[in-house]
């Protein structure tokens, strides 16, 4: 698992951001959006945290589920180490 501290938040905040960087992007919506409670977030709701981030740099009509599940999945984990 990833320690998101403050120096990695500035970074993975700095860094342009596409819909491929999955891993990044979960990291980006934990750092970004502490606490949230991800058992009430839809895939529209990842969609619009993700489209919101200030630098997500891709487009969003291509988003798909597939894409939004696999965000919601790492983020998932990495609140919820094993």
């Amino acid at each position: 698992m990833y320690n998101v501290n403050e120096r990695t938040s500035k970074v993975l905040m700095a860094q342009e951001l596409y819909w491929d960087a999955i891993y990044e992007i979960a990291l980006a919506l934990k750092a970004s959006r502490p606490g949230e409670n991800l058992d009430e977030a839809s895939l529209n709701d990842i969609f619009q945290w993700t489209i919101a981030l200030p630098n997500f740099a891709d487009e969003p009509e291509l988003a798909n589920d597939e894409i939004l599940s696999a965000i919601y999945q790492e983020w998932f984990e990495e609140n919820n180490p094993v």
